[in-house]
């Protein structure tokens, strides 16, 4: 599933197309992705403009100047492909050629400038959802969200306050929504490695008995800055369906440390130890236990 890069990736990409223009029509071409569409989906989008396109965690907001916002998730295998009049596209370095099956164009936006946004889900475990803006902060889905990793409210005080006293591993309490949100598998693995701690540390040593920063959570927290920073300049990770809205694929993943390195030497220097993975909470734990502590 795309994580906070890849989502933020995406972000920018339809920013120029999106916001500030006007949706002249929207094509719902079946009446479900992992949720049936609102009866009225295509009406209350329809004329309207896009005052500001956001970010919440793994979710894309679309503020509208009737008041309303469309929430939007790329699920699993969520993307957008956007066409503008003159054809432009803007490979880049690590371009590869789109496989482009439009048989699953479930969304298409027609915008009034001539751009056409299809958002494309094989797997349809994607959706879109119009939420009032007054009702916002009561939406299900993101009600109880923690606070964003690269915002003012994330610093090793705020961290350590939320893991004070939990039994849970370092790694499951980062992967927790409510306490940092947008962090998923990969970027967690690797900014445990960054930080040299280890993915089994019980979440409760970041925080000390007063329930202050640990020099362990000051360490991880800019560990989650830099990997963030570093794989949404590099567009995001392209494991299996993640691909910008031109089509070119992330590459983060050439800059992987320890996610996917089974067996691999431990990139740490002086490290002798060797990439190992393990089965954690459901999923696949990549770390060094030599120097991750």
């Amino acid at each position: 599933m795309p994580e906070l890069p890849e989502v933020e990736t995406v972000r920018r990409g339809l920013q120029p197309v999106m916001e500030g223009q006007r949706i002249a029509r929207v094509e719902t071409r079946r009446g479900d992705l992992r949720f049936p569409f609102q009866s009225d989906f295509a009406a209350r989008l329809d004329g309207h403009v896009v005052t500001g396109l956001g970010r919440r965690a793994k979710y894309l907001l679309a503020d509208l100047d009737s008041g309303d916002v469309l929430v939007m998730h790329l699920g699993m295998s969520g993307s957008f492909r956007v066409a503008l009049p003159e054809g432009e596209t803007t490979p880049g370095d690590f371009h590869y050629p789109r496989s482009e099956n439009r048989t699953h164009d479930h969304v298409v936006f027609h915008m009034a400038s001539g751009a056409v946004i299809a958002f494309n889900d094989p797997r349809r475990f994607g959706f879109m959802k119009i939420v009032a803006r007054a009702a916002i902060d009561n939406e299900p889905m993101l009600k109880g969200l923690g606070p964003e990793p690269l915002g003012n409210a994330f610093d090793a005080a705020m961290l350590a306050q939320a893991c004070a006293g939990k039994a849970t591993s370092l790694k499951a309490a980062l992967l927790d929504q409510r306490v940092v949100a947008g962090l998923g598998n990969i970027y967690v693995c690797e900014a445990l490695f960054r930080a040299h701690l280890s993915p089994k540390r019980q979440a409760a040593t970041l925080a000390d008995r007063k329930g202050g920063p640990t020099d362990r959570a000051r360490h991880l927290v800019g560990s989650i800055h830099d990997v963030l920073n570093a794989a949404i300049k590099a567009g995001g990770s392209s494991l299996r369906d993640h691909r910008q809205t031109d089509g070119e694929l992330g590459y983060f993943q050439h800059s992987f440390q320890v996610y996917d390195q089974e067996g691999a030497p431990c990139k740490t220097p002086k490290c002798k130890g060797v990439v190992r993975r393990f089965t954690q909470n459901g999923r696949s734990t990549f770390w060094c236990p030599a120097c991750q502590k």
